[in-house]
């Protein structure tokens, strides 16, 4: 998803995600320039300070999905991730449903092949059932809802995983060469996980969903950027196998306005599913 020039919104900053994902090392930039709508390599999960709320792991789906009610929740936990908004802010409802909707569409586009320069992307979720959240999550309940086989659940982590030779606006991974890269390559992006719910292992665990499906695809080189303060990215994406490979030139991340980032890899084994 390439970054999207929007109109000054009634909110104070983006957030960083935590690596190629913006999930569970994310680091909050305030700024008064243009804001610009997170590029589809960009994952973040907002890192708030506030308690955890522990869940039961036993009840926890974590699927590939093309289903219309799953994709807007995911896109609304990525609004509710990437951003920090000001409740007292004038029509803050409506610029959050604008964002979802922007993401929701993108994200529609590059599921269905739609968008140049991607070959194949996937949308993976973790969920779990609304009763057990309920009680103690009411505004993630109420923003990521869906419905699947007369079950209400709520997306509580999401990603993308992307088969394409680069993300738009970041630096290119070097494996595999030649003409082998068109399809063995493929990128994390858009990684979160709900702030209330950190610390339970839900990015390891979308990651780890990632690396099986990716493998599946014949993909043997999978990269993700992180930003170079995320350590709590970094250490998630190095728990799950990446090393680092490259790291942006801080005049990149100058002219794009955000914190410089750093490119990990990991080789994985192909089956080679067409």
């Amino acid at each position: 998803m390439a970054i999207l020039s929007l109109p000054q919104p009634p909110f104070t900053s983006p957030c960083f995600p935590i690596s190629s994902s913006w999930h569970l090392s994310s680091v909050v930039v305030t700024t008064a320039h243009r804001i610009r709508f997170l590029p589809v390599a960009a994952a973040t999960t907002t890192h708030h300070q506030q308690q955890s709320i522990p869940i039961d792991k036993s009840s926890l789906i974590v699927a590939e999905t093309a289903s219309e009610d799953q994709l807007w929740a995911a896109a609304c936990l990525r609004v509710r991730s990437f951003y920090d908004f000001q409740t007292s802010s004038y029509g803050i409802h409506d610029h959050r449903r604008y964002l979802a909707e922007r993401e929701f569409e993108a994200l529609k586009e590059r599921i269905s092949r739609k968008r140049e320069g991607f070959k194949r992307v996937s949308c993976i979720n973790a969920s779990l059932p609304l009763s057990q959240l309920s009680s103690s999550a009411d505004d993630l309940c109420a923003a990521c809802k869906f419905t699947e086989n007369g079950e209400d659940r709520v997306v509580v982590g999401t990603l993308d995983l992307n088969q394409c030779l680069w993300l738009p606006e970041e630096i290119a991974g070097t494996k595999p060469e030649g003409i082998e890269a068109d399809f063995g390559r493929a990128y994390l992006s858009n990684v979160c996980v709900a702030r209330e719910l950190h610390r339970n292992g839900l990015g390891y665990e979308i990651v780890t969903k990632s690396k099986r499906v990716a493998e599946k695809w014949g993909i043997t080189d999978l990269y993700v950027h992180v930003a170079v303060n995320n350590e709590p990215a970094k250490n998630l994406y190095m728990k799950s196998g990446f090393i680092r490979e490259n790291d942006e030139p801080a005049w990149q991340a100058r002219f794009l306005d955000r914190p410089r980032r750093i490119l990990l890899w990991i080789g994985l084994p192909s089956t080679n599913e067409l």
